[in-house]
């Protein structure tokens, strides 16, 4: 049995939230949160949050036991990307791109 949890169109890059989820990949749910609460940056904390409802989705929707689960599955995808654009040299426009992300997490028991 496994317990989901997805954020989706979240205002960051997938670039910066990818080498956080690679972090707790794997690794129990405590440690995981521990690693998160101490791990610099916004990216740490949208992961977390996603963790977080994994294991409330897991403890009151499957009747899971907290203590034995683990981070099976963590990804950040690339959502749609916002395009802006700004006043550039010699008159010409240039184009920012403010990228979104998909976070997704899946917990298993041991």
């Amino acid at each position: 049995m496994e317990a989901k949890a997805v954020a989706k169109y979240v205002r960051m890059s997938p670039i910066k939230l990818k080498p956080v989820a690679d972090l707790v990949r794997g690794k129990n749910l405590s440690e995981a949160l521990t690693i998160l609460k101490f791990t610099p940056g916004k990216g740490a904390e949208i992961v977390e949050k996603v963790v977080k409802s994994a294991a409330a989705n897991a403890e009151n929707n499957f009747d899971m036991n907290v203590d034995k689960l683990y981070v099976a599955e963590v990804y950040a995808h690339q959502g749609p990307t916002m395009k802006r654009w700004r006043a550039g040299a010699q008159g010409r426009a240039s184009v920012i791109l403010k990228r979104s992300s998909h976070v997704g997490v899946t917990l298993k028991e041991r």
